[in-house]
């Protein structure tokens, strides 16, 4: 069958924020719009389309990222809602891995918010280009402009206005539009109110072309025709305008700015508009290159074409209730068939792809195949996890996978009755296949299942989906605080594993360093060992062991990182060494030395955002900093102060709880992970009296 929609006309766009900037209501307009629904749901009534679990209908909030499509002016766009709440960052993780374009939405009285921060700097890692749109100017405390340039600040971004809001707050009606220099007023706040085209009034027009100036300006530094006409003099006209603010967005050089407000109806068709004329399709990408899984080091190159072999990206297990394990998947080249055989080069194990699915949210639409620049999901593909590839068996290739963030937090769970026991387990290990961010653990020592996550609302819901969708019981512990231990000065230790019961023994011997690695690379191994003291075939089972005692824990029983392992030399039997012997001996010789290298305990540090009246400042200060936390910068905004900083996670369980009502209420907050610090030694000894150690930090 030909194509419904060329390739060049293809989007794939993620919508992505803070919490509450309007993303899920975006999208909401997104598919009324476009006719992919007739009715507005709302995210304040539980009826928001993507918002389809039961969970996030009660709450209010988007948790998981949901897939859906519809079509503009002859373009098909595929669309990501995210969600916003830091707890959930895997979500908009693994969306932006397989997304061309995306839309930043930002709240026009807040700008930007600490995790619309931290999405953004998400989107660069991908290289992912982007419009944004300022949302809610119909609030009280609006402020384009401040928005604008908080984008500058704080996100070190090149945003060009494309167009200006006319009025704001309860007085917005409409705005200009930059590219045509008219202005667009919509009659009343119905979906469907007329849309009025007409000159730029007076009160703005000077504004107006100030900022089309600045628009030119933007324009002439992306593309050398519109900078020839723009130092001659010339007008220029509005496809050239277009096409070079397109050129911009794609190299990333600028950010098109949009605005509106969605809730009341106004600016989101424009902002479908800029969608179709600045994200790019599969083919302004271009080609991507993955690993070659049959000889280590070559690259191959995929191209973004049906006629290409096929491969696809997995980048989310859902577990349904109706049919099975879905797959979601990023089609990047080629194309495939329902029925076909697939190989999946991590397991080296070829999957039957029984069905084909478009997704429409919680919606599912059986096709005949999938090509390239689609994104759908699978059904059938048994053993295949987030980040594989899928691809054709004869062309074998491993695209990049998705990287996901270090949990946190971890309670103890156990279950209620026996019957909930065997529960547990499938429950346990579907929502571990789902969601890279939680972990699942067994502690040797007490015998109890640990679950590890993001924060105390990514285990709140984890516990909620046990209870309702696996109908599991189960009593789950207070959050524990996920520390980690690392040392601060070289140190070196012997391993000798000698063990001789009658014939063949073992015996494993080896000398070992260890010294303190850059933050951030958990493990590094080298082998210094010279004249061949320890054959070749020795060296993966050392570092094996090395591994597997710093990740068990060695002086507080956390995970020890941020450490380089060094094999300076050691000994070996003709006869009876073996793997098992020389990776013992290595665990032996690393729980030897981390006690002599100076070790200390390391906790998860929050970013905190306070906006706060401010009569209560002093309050909110005071108690962050009994908190142990320490504040970056203050800064006023209306009548409100805005209050940023960090502090320890192990300080902050119950915080909203406890700073509503401190403030009667008035304070709004968000917190997200940071980065791992040193516990004062003090509180690291206390921690290690709760957990039974006898080490003492200094």
């Amino acid at each position: 069958m030909p194509r419904k929609y060329p390739i060049e006309k293809t989007r794939n766009i993620g919508i992505m924020a803070h919490i509450d900037a309007g993303k899920t209501t975006v999208t909401e307009r997104i598919l009324y719009y476009s006719g992919r629904i007739h009715r507005i749901g709302e995210v304040h009534e539980g009826t928001a389309t993507t918002d389809y679990m039961v969970q996030e209908r009660e709450r209010g909030i988007t948790i998981t990222s949901a897939a859906t499509a519809c079509e503009w002016k002859g373009h098909r766009i595929n669309i990501i809602d995210t969600p916003g709440h830091v707890d959930f960052t895997a979500e908009v993780e693994r969306s932006l891995r397989v997304l061309d374009g995306a839309i930043a939405v930002f709240c026009a009285v807040a700008g930007v918010q600490p995790q619309s921060e931290t999405v953004w700097h998400q989107a660069d890692r991908y290289n992912v280009p982007r419009i944004a749109f300022v949302n809610k100017m119909d609030r009280v405390g609006a402020d384009f402009e401040r928005a604008v340039r908080s984008m500058r600040e704080r996100l070190g971004a090149h945003p060009v206005p494309v167009q200006l809001p006319l009025g704001h707050e309860d007085l917005f009606t409409g705005v200009v539009d930059l590219v045509r220099m008219k202005s667009l007023v919509w009659e009343s706040d119905d979906p469907d109110a007329e849309v009025h085209v007409g000159e730029i009034p007076d009160s703005v027009r000077s504004l107006a072309e100030e900022a089309r100036h600045d628009l030119l300006e933007a324009a002439a530094e992306c593309d050398d025709l519109v900078m020839e006409r723009y130092v001659d003099g010339q007008p220029v006209s509005e496809e050239e305008l277009v096409a070079a603010l397109r050129k911009g967005t794609l190299a990333r050089k600028i950010c098109p700015v949009f605005c509106g407000s969605a809730l009341k109806n106004k600016g989101v068709r424009l902002l479908l508009d800029a969608v179709v004329d600045y994200l790019p399709s599969p083919t302004d990408i271009g080609a991507i290159s993955g690993d070659n899984p049959e000889r280590e080091g070559v690259k191959v190159t995929v191209e973004p074409s049906d006629d290409a072999p096929f491969a696809a990206l997995a980048f989310k297990i859902l577990t349904d209730p109706h049919v099975g394990r879905l797959t979601f998947v990023r089609v990047y080249s080629g194309m495939v068939q329902a029925g076909a055989a697939v190989l999946n080069p991590r397991t080296k194990k070829k999957e039957r792809l029984g069905r084909l699915l478009e997704m429409h949210a919680d919606e599912r639409i059986d096709v005949d195949e999938l090509r390239a620049g689609d994104i759908g999901a699978v059904i059938g593909a048994k053993f295949t996890m987030t980040g594989d590839t899928l691809c054709d068996p004869k062309h074998p290739v491993a695209l990049m996978p998705v990287t996901f963030p270090e949990p946190v937090v971890h309670v103890a769970i156990e279950p209620k009755t026996k019957a909930d026991q065997d529960r547990l387990a499938d429950a346990l290990r579907k929502l571990s296949e789902e969601d890279p961010t939680f972990r699942v653990r067994s502690d040797v020592e007490t015998g109890q299942t640990i679950i590890a996550g993001m924060g105390e609302l990514h285990l709140e819901i984890i516990a909620d989906r046990m209870q309702r969708e696996f109908r599991v019981a189960a009593n789950i512990g207070r959050p524990v605080v996920a520390y980690r231990e690392t040392i601060r000065t070289r140190c070196e230790a012997e391993g000798r594993f000698i063990r001789q019961s009658g014939g063949r023994g073992q015996y494993g011997h080896v000398i070992l360093a260890l010294e303190p690695a850059p933050q951030g690379s958990h493990f590094l191994f080298e082998d210094q060992s010279v004249g061949g003291t320890i054959p070749r075939e020795y060296i993966p089972a050392i570092e094996r062991g090395a591994r597997e005692a710093l990740e068990s824990g060695v002086v507080a029983g956390y995970p020890v990182v941020d450490v380089k392992v060094i094999l300076l030399g050691g000994s070996y039997h003709e006869v009876d060494s073996s793997d098992l012997a020389f990776s013992i001996a290595a665990s032996m010789a690393v729980r030897e030395a981390v006690p002599q290298g100076s070790p200390a305990l390391l906790e998860p540090i929050m970013r905190l955002e306070v906006m706060c009246p401010d009569e209560y400042t002093g309050e909110v200060i005071n108690d962050l900093t009994g908190r142990r936390g320490r504040i970056e910068e203050m800064e006023i905004q209306n009548t409100l102060r805005r209050i940023r900083g960090f502090a320890p996670l192990a300080e902050l369980f119950g915080y909203a709880n406890d700073i509503r009502s401190r403030t009667q209420g008035r304070v709004s907050h968000s917190i997200e992970f940071s980065h791992y610090e040193e516990v004062p030694p003090n509180i690291a000894n206390k921690i290690m009296e709760r957990t039974g150690g006898t080490y003492q930090f200094v």
